[in-house]
């Protein structure tokens, strides 16, 4: 669903947060892409091939806000109540099955690698989808989430001890307040908005395909400028380090065989190690590899 909003883009200052979204009123970049998620969303996960595509592409013109969604709420009660609410936001069902009590944990840790920076909780963020939906790991568990951090080059013992902290909780719940101000209902979610243009954003909700994105893009801009040019998939995966076939593919607009065929190459030249999942193959960079 495509969304016109009539909601001031002043509801959602930085003032109104307190300082926790990590929102900037003087953005160089002309768009500003808030992307509503929760880390146990499996369309969520789903989406990032498609932001990371549009950022490839795009990544001059705008600046991207990830915003948890959730239920606060359960943080405020005592735990034995602790119960998700049963929404369209509500984990996916291979967590569901394995009973996880407390789903609100994952949002927690993902605001507390936040404090370390916006990149250490994008990594982050990305390793505990890894661990969830390539692993099968249960990502509410403090065992799983301190691992995480670790494989995240995060500072542990800051990353403990910020976990349930006051600046945590409060940035998660600056997350839910803006989720419910501009009527975010489904994971994932997407608002553009056009710093020149505070009356006016346009929300997309659920997964399209890239040119929807690239379109509503065009149309924030107001005018249709031409991608950069794509990195070599040598230069992609140095900076990615863990990609699937599928993503590579949608990347560099390959075909299965293409792709196939390309990474089969690198790991002849032992850059790449193959990862065989379910229903897809991951590659992992080999660090310490060069290129003949």
């Amino acid at each position: 669903m495509i969304w016109e909003s009539s909601n001031s883009n002043q509801q959602i200052s930085e003032d109104d947060c307190g300082g926790f979204c990590g929102l900037s009123s003087s953005s160089k970049k002309p768009v500003e892409i808030y992307v509503f998620i929760d880390p146990l969303c499996k369309d969520c996960w789903s989406l990032e091939p498609l932001l990371k595509k549009l950022t490839i592409e795009y990544g001059q013109y705008f600046t991207l806000r990830p915003i948890l969604t959730g239920d606060y709420q359960p943080l405020v009660r005592e735990k034995s109540e602790c119960t998700y609410p049963k929404t369209v936001l509500q984990p996916d069902n291979l967590l569901l099955n394995n009973a996880v009590s407390f789903p609100w944990r994952t949002s927690l840790a993902v605001k507390a690698a936040e404090l370390q920076g916006r990149k250490a909780g994008t990594r982050f963020l990305r390793t505990i989808q890894e661990a969830l939906f390539l692993n099968k790991q249960d990502i509410t568990a403090d065992e799983i989430l301190m691992d995480c951090a670790r494989i995240s080059n995060l500072d542990l013992d800051e990353f403990h001890d910020d976990m349930y902290s006051a600046s945590a909780k409060k940035a998660f719940q600056c997350d839910v307040k803006l989720a419910k101000e501009l009527e975010i209902d489904e994971s994932p979610s997407i608002v553009f908005f056009n710093e020149s243009e505070e009356d006016s954003g346009i929300k997309i909700s659920g997964i399209y395909s890239y040119d929807v994105y690239v379109n509503v893009l065009h149309q924030m801009l107001q005018k249709d400028p031409q991608p950069a040019d794509k990195p070599s998939v040598e230069e992609f995966l140095s900076s990615y380090k863990f990609v699937g076939s599928r993503e590579i593919s949608l990347i560099f607009d390959w075909t299965a065989a293409q792709t196939e065929k390309e990474m089969k190459k690198l790991q002849l030249k032992q850059m790449v190690e193959r990862i065989p999942v379910k229903h897809d193959t991951f590659w992992r960079y080999n660090i310490t590899s060069k290129a003949e």
